[in-house]
């Protein structure tokens, strides 16, 4: 898979694993477990970049008397997941095409 590609999907699932509630890292890759398989340096790459592009927020709150980073998805982040829905529609109208022949889509 096209690394550019594999990098916005992986941005766009990770957005979706705190989308309805604020998450730490563990859970994130625990929560992507069954769809994708993420170590721990490519998620903390990637929460970084969504970071930086103002994708999320952190906050930082004690648990079990260590500290843990809890992600927030942002308003852009919200966006990014729905900009992405509807990319992929256009993504799957390739794949139709490109696999028509193959009798895949009968």
């Amino acid at each position: 898979m096209d690394v550019q590609l594999k990098r916005g999907i992986l941005d766009v699932c990770v957005l979706a694993a705190i989308k309805n509630e604020d998450s730490y890292g563990y859970k994130i890759i625990k929560d992507l477990k069954p769809y994708i398989e993420l170590s721990e340096s490519t998620l903390y790459t990637i929460l970084k970049r969504l970071e930086a592009a103002d994708m999320l927020t952190v906050r930082t709150a004690e648990h079990g008397g260590r500290l843990r980073k809890y992600y927030h998805i942002t308003v852009e982040g919200t966006e990014r997941i729905e900009e992405f829905k509807e990319e992929w529609k256009e993504v799957m109208s390739i794949y139709q095409f490109v696999t028509k022949e193959d009798g895949i889509n009968d």
